[in-house]
């Protein structure tokens, strides 16, 4: 089976990780999740680049903004995800290299529409 686009997803909530990459899986995608910003770094790493990321910026702290600071420097598109709007937080995720928002609670259709325009777009 010929393996689909790496994702990686960070996200501090265990089981919404885990709920995220089983959706993403029956849909095709190869996962890489990270509950913690030392594994989403030690992910960067890894051999494989992914081809997109989701970065759920829920419980992490002003250090998730240098995370998105390295996705950008490597050229990988990302998607901030974010328990509430705000301009503010657009304006902040939009300068540090963000393709867009999302506002909990996620429509899963409208994610998987959004993934696969960002991935078809690089």
């Amino acid at each position: 089976m010929n393996a689909g686009p790496l994702i990686l997803m960070v996200n501090s909530n265990p089981r919404n990780l885990e709920l995220l990459e089983h959706f993403l899986a029956k849909a095709g995608y190869q996962t890489k999740g990270a509950a913690s910003l030392e594994e989403a770094n030690l992910r960067l790493e890894d051999a494989e680049t992914p081809s997109l990321a989701l970065v759920d910026i829920a419980g992490f702290d002003q250090r998730i903004w240098a995370f998105c600071e390295s996705l950008r420097a490597r050229e990988i598109p990302f998607l901030i995800i974010s328990p509430r709007y705000s301009s503010a937080l657009q304006q902040e995720s939009i300068t540090r290299g963000a393709r867009g928002i999302l506002v909990k609670p996620l429509a899963m259709q409208e994610l998987l529409a959004l993934v696969k325009t960002m991935l078809d777009q690089d």
